[in-house]
């Protein structure tokens, strides 16, 4: 898979196009706040951009393989990874307090680089609430929205958004601490087969020495998060959530809740824990682009 920066490193790219069996490029960056974004000999395959929104003190990093996933179930896909300010290439800026100003400055990353709707967003955990926000106020930019084991309110109670067994280990990581010993936390709060991904505690370990959250953002993200409350009424573009059976970090009913409240498709992995992406990003990219196939063919 080949990935390209613009500027600082707003957004990482992949592209893998329809009869191709290699990671084509992107090209015509420039440093300017005019930069565009454009696909390298794609030929005749049809572009859909696909935004994925990571969750709490999380970054583009943190998809791990799961861009080049996506791009094997949905050929053609541009897959467009911002991160939420205070995160990733953003590690530097203040995080906000409200999730509304997280989606304006997604939305600024996607316009600097000249990546146009509509999208398709993904958006895991926090990124659920970011994607959701976006879906209500600019529902005219997406094709569809994916909710990945998220929760918010008014829809879940605060014990099922943020299960009180796992609240201690939570706010320790907002303290500093030994970056090997917080990111084993954080696998073994989001990972229902943590032994099996020694190999990416290792890399989360490099991110989090190379672009570090600082507490006060990883703080400033947590209270965004708890205070987002949606407006009600599902957003005028169609919706997915999908969740883990074995998520011990956010009780899968919140998602339940949502699509039942919403009367949306709810899809349950059986095994996975919060970080659905790791645990079995095959299977949910398989998931995300089977549902996206079929809304196109109900509503081209």
């Amino acid at each position: 898979m080949m990935r390209e920066h613009l500027g600082d490193g707003l957004l990482i790219v992949a592209v893998r196009c329809r009869n191709s069996t290699r990671w084509r490029g992107l090209h015509g960056f420039t440093k300017a706040i005019h930069a565009r974004l454009e696909p390298h000999r794609a030929g005749a395959c049809q572009m859909s951009t696909w935004v994925l929104l990571r969750g709490l003190t999380r970054e583009h990093g943190h998809w791990g393989e799961f861009p080049g996933e996506l791009g094997q179930a949905v050929p053609g896909a541009r897959v467009v990874m911002p991160d939420l300010p205070g995160a990733g290439h953003l590690w530097r800026e203040c995080s906000p307090c409200r999730v509304e100003a997280m989606v304006e400055a997604c939305r600024r990353q996607l316009q600097l680089a000249g990546a146009r709707p509509p999208y398709h967003l993904v958006g895991l955990s926090l990124g659920g609430m970011v994607a959701a926000a976006w879906a209500n106020a600019w529902p005219q930019e997406l094709a569809a929205c994916m909710l990945i084991n998220t929760s918010m309110r008014p829809f879940s109670p605060l014990h099922q958004r943020l299960r009180p067994v796992n609240l201690v280990g939570l706010l320790r990581l907002l303290m500093p601490t030994d970056p090997s010993r917080a990111e084993q936390t954080v696998m073994r709060l989001t990972s229902s087969s943590p032994r099996s991904h020694v190999g990416v505690v290792e890399q989360w370990v490099s991110i989090r020495q190379a672009r570090p959250v600082s507490p006060a953002n990883a703080l400033r993200q947590l209270i965004a998060a708890a205070l987002y409350r949606h407006p009600g009424p599902m957003p005028a573009v169609p919706v997915l959530v999908v969740a883990s059976h074995g998520d011990t970090l956010v009780d899968p009913r919140c998602s339940r809740s949502l699509a039942a409240r919403w009367g949306v498709e709810c899809v349950m992995h059986p095994e996975a824990g919060h970080d659905l992406p790791l645990d079995a990003g095959q299977w949910l990219a398989g998931e995300l682009a089977g549902w996206s196939e079929r809304q196109a063919r109900c509503f081209p």
